[in-house]
């Protein structure tokens, strides 16, 4: 029997990102490059273009994104039903308003992420919230952003990482 066998069930298995969009430093389209890489599962040893390895990202404080410029107001976001006379145009600020940053931020991830099959189910794990909110903090393990102090205070975060400190050195 092989050695690797209980290796890859735990390389393969899928971590939970959270980034605090709203308190990152960096402007939209490099928080979204970031966000693509964890999708992918560039992060990991194992990393093969051909399989679904990546992680799950919860993406908060969307409402707050930065961006550079005047993109805000001049970017446009066009859509086609494929009949004539049906191109549709929506700035980036019009966009917020209708479905809020969220939704800005999954476009930006979604061109970001290589255009094959693998691409769709990539972005369903991308969990994207307006506030700080959201009913994933009990899978949480990786925080990013400025906020990570306040979040990694939290007591079952910190029971789980003693749980999988405690579970890794038994089985060393």
């Amino acid at each position: 029997m092989s050695q690797t066998v209980g290796k890859t069930r735990l390389a393969y298995s899928r971590a939970w990102h959270c980034v605090d969009v709203g308190s990152d430093p960096r402007s939209l389209g490099r928080v979204a490059s970031s966000i693509a890489l964890f999708l992918m599962g560039k992060h990991k040893p194992i990393y093969d273009p051909s399989t679904d390895c990546g992680d799950y990202v919860v993406a908060i404080g969307c409402h707050d994104m930065r961006t550079t410029g005047k993109k805000r107001f001049q970017k446009k976001y066009y859509t086609h039903n494929t009949r004539p006379g049906s191109l549709r145009s929506m700035t980036m600020d019009k966009m917020f308003e209708k479905w809020g940053g969220g939704e800005v931020l999954r476009r930006a991830v979604r061109g970001m992420l290589p255009k094959n099959r693998l691409r769709d189910k990539r972005l369903a794990r991308l969990k994207t919230f307006e506030g700080v909110a959201h009913p994933y903090k009990e899978n949480i393990v990786k925080f990013h952003g400025e906020s990570e102090s306040v979040i990694g205070s939290m007591p079952q975060v910190q029971q789980a990482f003693k749980e999988a400190k405690a579970s890794s050195e038994s089985s060393a």
